[in-house]
């Protein structure tokens, strides 16, 4: 088996003094001041993190491009696997922000808006560098293609856009699968219903995504703890564990989650 990677994630937004901050919330919703980008990533690349992600969560609703200046000073501190998100709509979006120090760029909005931006990506770039990242919700109707059982209901996951602000009528699933189709390297899977809630991951969506694709999957939003890593990892399938609140306040270490994931047997880099 392969070894999973545990990921520390910031969400990065503009202060009222027009400054680069980080900010935790709940369901997408009620952001708090966090810390500062470049302090946080110096502390997670010495903390033992696999990877590291940058997402810029409002440059797609506000229409504006990616704070690179604070991407390349974040590159400086880090040294291992930079995934950078938010805004980035074009060719040359992907460009700049990888030649700002990204290793590995996620879209979004631009790519439901535009598929083909992932083939562009990927023959230009690598596919190694196009992670394609999916905001979803629950929807209990009849309008999706794939279901899956959720607290005794049926539901069905649909893709958003703009920082999760609008529905798209997308069904993740097909939408995973034709990501992959056009040469997504990975898959950026949130949850909306379980961002922030520290209520572990949403475990029918991931798991929808990783029966039926072989890209790899970084499940995201909802991490409270060690277990839920472990859960998304052995009941869902997912490559790779993204978690924000329980690092940024101290609740647990990288350390902390590797070594429970150790003692289950499931394999990390310690």
């Amino acid at each position: 088996m392969l070894t999973k990677r545990i990921i520390p994630c910031i969400d990065v937004d503009l202060d009222e003094d027009g400054n680069p901050a980080v900010y935790t919330g709940v369901n997408f919703e009620d952001l708090k001041y966090t810390g500062d980008p470049v302090e946080m990533a110096k502390l997670y690349n010495e903390a033992g993190a696999d990877e590291f992600v940058f997402l810029d969560i409002t440059a797609s609703a506000e229409g504006r491009e990616t704070m690179l200046d604070t991407v390349s000073k974040v590159a400086d501190e880090v040294f291992i696997p930079l995934t950078v998100g938010g805004g980035i709509r074009t060719r040359d979006d992907i460009k700049e922000t990888l030649r700002a120090g990204a290793d590995k760029v996620s879209i979004n909005t631009a790519a439901l808006q535009n598929p083909d931006l992932i083939e562009e990506g990927a023959r230009s770039f690598g596919s190694q560098c196009i992670v394609i990242s999916v905001d979803a919700r629950r929807r209990f109707d009849e309008a999706g293609e794939h279901y899956a059982e959720v607290d005794g209901e049926s539901c069905w996951f649909e893709c958003t856009v703009k920082g999760g602000r609008e529905g798209t009528g997308v069904d993740v699933v097909e939408w995973a699968n034709e990501a992959e189709s056009r040469g997504a390297g990975e898959l950026f899977i949130n949850s909306i219903d379980a961002d922030g809630t520290k209520d572990g991951y949403d475990i029918p969506l991931t798991k929808a995504v990783c029966d039926s694709v072989s890209t790899p999957v970084i499940a995201s939003s909802g991490c409270g703890g060690p277990e839920d890593m472990c859960e998304v990892f052995t009941e869902a399938g997912a490559d790779a564990g993204l978690a924000a609140s329980i690092f940024h306040f101290d609740e647990y270490t990288i350390r902390d989650v590797k070594e429970y994931l150790d003692e289950r047997d499931v394999p990390v880099r310690l």
